[in-house]
C-alpha cells in the first residue's frame, strides 16, 4: 500500500468481500443477507460499500435514518433499503425514494398509513419492529391485535417482515437472556401469523447472533460490524479482516526539555529530555479527547507512540523519544495489524465508536 502523505482512510474492498463471504458461509443458502450500512457504513463510505455489496448480490440494506437512504438512492443504489428509525416528518420522501420503514409504535404505524394513503400507495412494504428485551424501540406481543386491526382497515401497506434486536448476543454470560429473546420472538411471530393470511419474513440476528445462534437465523440476518472486520470476540476477529486503515504523517518533530509542557492547558509535562511528533488529525477527525493524556497511541515505524496532552481539534502530539523517525514518516492510527479494537480498548471504549467517528473531511481511498 502507498505511504500516506496526508491523513487518509483507506478502505480495502477485498477485505469487505472476505467478510461478506465468511458471514454468508455461516447461514443457509436460502437465508437472506441484510447489510447494515448506517452511519456512513460504519465510518467508511456508504455509497462505495453499498455498490460493492450489490456486486456480491446482497439481498437488503439497512440504514438508521431516511436521509442515509436518500444518499444511496441518489447514487444509484437499487437494492431494497430498510430505514430502522424513521421519523414521520420524512415519510413522504421515504415513499418517494422507495425506502421501507421499520414501524415500531402505534403512532408511527398510524402516521405512515396516513401518508401512504395520501400518496395512493397499495401494499407499500413495511417492517414491524418488536421489543423482546432491548427496551429501545418496538411493539410488544400484546400490541398485535390492534396492529392487525389497523392493517385490516387499509390496503396501503403490507408487512414484509417482523424483526427484533438481540441485546447481548456476543456475551456468553447472557446466554439465558438471549435464548429468552429468541423464545419471545418466536411467540410474537406465531401470534402475528395466526391473525393474518400470509407469512412475513422473520429476522433477529445481528453479527454476533449469526455467529453464535444458528437456530435463530430465520429468513434473514442483519450484519453490520462483522462486514467491517470485527466479530465481537477475539476468536471471531481472527476470521474477519478490518476493511479500514486510518493513517497520517508526522508534520513536525519537537525537542522538549525537562518540565516543559505540551498542548492545551499544559496537560503534559516532560519528565526529562523528550521528543514529540505533531500529527494532522484531531477530535474533528474522529480522535476523541478520551484518547489524550496517554490513553491512546499511534504506530510509527512499528512502535507504539502514546498520545500526550490533550487531543486538539486538528492535531495530536505523541511521544517519540524512543522511536527512530523523521518528519514526513507515516503514522498508523489503526489498520488490520493494530486494529480499532486495540486502540479503543486502550481508552475503555469499543471499536464501533472509533470507526464510526472518522470525520467525512478525512480523505477516503478505495483499494480493490
Amino acid at each position: 500500500m502507498p505511504k500516506a502523505q496526508e491523513t487518509v482512510l483507506e478502505i480495502d474492498l477485498s477485505a469487505l468481500t472476505h467478510n461478506f463471504n465468511y458471514l454468508k458461509s455461516k447461514i443457509q443458502p436460502q437465508t437472506k443477507f441484510l447489510a447494515v450500512i448506517k452511519a456512513f457504513a460504519y465510518g467508511s463510505d456508504s455509497v462505495e460499500v453499498a455498490k460493492h455489496l450489490e456486486k456480491l448480490n446482497v439481498d437488503y440494506f439497512a440504514v438508521a435514518y431516511a436521509k442515509e437512504g436518500v444518499v444511496l438512492r441518489d447514487a444509484g443504489v437499487t437494492t431494497p433499503i430498510i430505514v430502522l428509525h424513521p421519523q414521520p416528518i420524512n415519510f413522504e420522501i421515504l415513499i418517494d425514494r422507495c425506502l421501507e420503514p421499520s414501524i415500531y409504535s402505534a403512532n408511527v404505524l398510524n402516521e405512515f398509513i396516513k401518508t401512504a394513503e395520501a400518496k395512493n400507495q397499495k401494499h407499500y412494504p413495511i417492517h414491524l419492529k418488536f421489543n423482546t428485551g432491548l427496551n429501545r424501540l418496538g411493539f410488544i406481543n400484546s400490541d398485535i391485535p390492534s396492529i392487525v386491526s389497523k392493517l385490516n382497515t387499509s390496503a396501503s401497506v403490507k408487512v414484509v417482515s417482523l424483526f427484533s434486536h438481540l441485546a447481548a448476543s456476543e456475551d456468553n454470560n447472557e446466554l439465558n437472556f438471549t435464548e429468552l429473546q429468541i423464545k419471545r420472538f418466536k411467540s410474537i411471530a406465531d401470534n402475528f401469523e395466526s391473525k393474518i393470511d400470509y407469512k412475513p419474513w422473520l429476522h433477529l440476528c445481528n453479527t454476533s447472533g449469526v455467529l453464535n445462534y444458528p437456530e435463530a437465523h430465520f429468513d434473514m440476518v442483519r450484519c453490520g460490524i462483522g462486514l467491517y472486520g470485527f466479530g465481537n470476540s477475539v476468536e471471531e476477529d481472527k476470521n474477519l479482516k478490518p476493511i479500514a486503515c486510518l493513517k497520517s504523517v508526522i508534520s513536525q518533530i519537537h525537542k522538549i526539555d525537562k518540565d516543559e509542557t505540551v498542548g492545551y492547558n499544559r496537560a503534559y509535562t516532560s519528565k526529562g529530555f523528550e521528543k514529540s511528533a505533531t500529527i494532522p488529525i484531531g477530535h474533528a477527525d474522529g480522535i476523541n479527547r478520551i484518547y489524550g493524556k496517554g490513553n491512546g497511541f499511534v504506530i510509527i515505524n512499528g512502535e507504539k507512540a502514546p498520545i500526550i496532552g490533550n487531543v486538539c481539534m486538528d492535531m495530536i502530539m505523541v511521544n517519540i523519544s524512543d522511536i527512530e523517525c523523521k518528519e514526513g514518516d507515516e503514522v498508523i492510527i489503526f489498520n488490520s495489524d493494530y486494529s480499532a479494537s486495540h486502540l479503543s480498548a486502550s481508552a475503555k471504549t469499543i471499536s464501533y465508536e472509533i470507526i464510526t467517528a472518522v470525520s467525512q473531511r478525512v480523505k477516503r481511498v478505495f483499494l480493490e
